[in-house]
């Protein structure tokens, strides 16, 4: 590819000298445009759908495949930290699904695989615009696609999970099993968020490295997906602490919890395809300083 088609033409800084400047407005007024909002919302409404099914399949590999309590605890665990809310809520609603019928099985995995290909739709969309990609994939091509992407989600987030339980297993048997103190819930909350923190930029990381109808080198997102990573866990601290003056409860009763998964996964969505066009405009200013010198 010639070095001029690799510079992505909305992220092709106009003077050298004042990259970190243009980088900021490039970025605020991408995050401004009205596409970018529409395929955030997109994305979180697929999000969401994809979300429970997703819950229910870890909760079902991890009781009736591993046969593992630990991975059940560290699933649980995990969705805690992750979900900005009613967390044992949700928690206890899927531990209830996944139940041994294999009906419920199938339909989570199928559902799964449906709604997670609609997220991943949009996204391409909207990172081969960052990107400067006039042609996506074809729709058959795309489905493909997320599929392997959803598929490698799963593993990797049943992957971080096995690990941490495991961890979870050595921390208690250096312990003697007295588990009831400071020293031991501080090693056992540092490991999850070590495991959560990675579990999150790979996930930024793949999804800005895959997905996008070009190559890239993996040195233009791989930095952008960890600090995109370590922001979206900041903004989840952020937004966990905005909620109670929001108080959606007074206004949609017990919809509330839907309403702020959609929330947070609408956020969520902005954070990544901010990320996107950063890493985008980054890479176009290191193409036009390395052809200037």
């Amino acid at each position: 590819m010639p070095l001029k088609d690799a510079v992505p033409p909305l992220a092709r800084p106009p003077r050298r000298n004042h990259g970190v400047v243009n980088q900021t407005v490039s970025l605020a007024r991408y995050l401004t445009q009205t596409e970018v909002h529409t395929y955030a919302f997109s994305v979180a409404a697929n999000a969401i759908l994809s979300l429970f099914p997703f819950i229910v399949l870890m909760f079902t590999l991890a009781r009736r495949v591993f046969h593992s309590q630990a991975m059940e605890d560290v699933i649980g665990d995990m969705l805690r930290y992750f979900l900005p809310s009613n967390q044992d809520f949700v928690v206890r609603n899927m531990s209830r699904l996944a139940n041994p019928r294999g009906g419920v099985q199938v339909l989570s995995l199928v559902m799964l695989l449906i709604s997670s290909t609609g997220v991943f739709l949009p996204l391409e969309v909207a990172l081969n615009r960052v990107w400067g990609v006039n042609k996506n994939r074809s729709y058959v091509m795309n489905q493909l696609v997320s599929l392997a992407l959803a598929l490698g989600v799963g593993l990797l987030a049943l992957t971080s999970i096995a690990f941490t339980a495991a961890q979870g297993e050595v921390l208690r048997f250096i312990f003697f099993g007295q588990t009831n103190n400071i020293v031991y819930l501080f090693f056992e909350r540092g490991f999850l968020r070590i495991s959560a923190a990675f579990l999150s930029v790979a996930l930024f990381s793949i999804i800005y490295w895959a997905l996008p109808n070009r190559k890239l080198p993996l040195r233009a997102v791989l930095p952008t997906g960890i600090v995109t990573g370590l922001i979206w866990e900041g903004a989840k601290w952020l937004f966990v602490k905005v909620l109670p003056w929001l108080d959606l409860r007074a206004v949609y009763g017990p919809f509330s919890v839907s309403v702020t998964l959609m929330m947070w996964a609408f956020l969520t969505g902005l954070i990544l395809l901010a990320g996107a066009q950063y890493s985008a405009t980054r890479f176009a200013l290191r193409m036009v300083q390395e052809s200037e010198s």
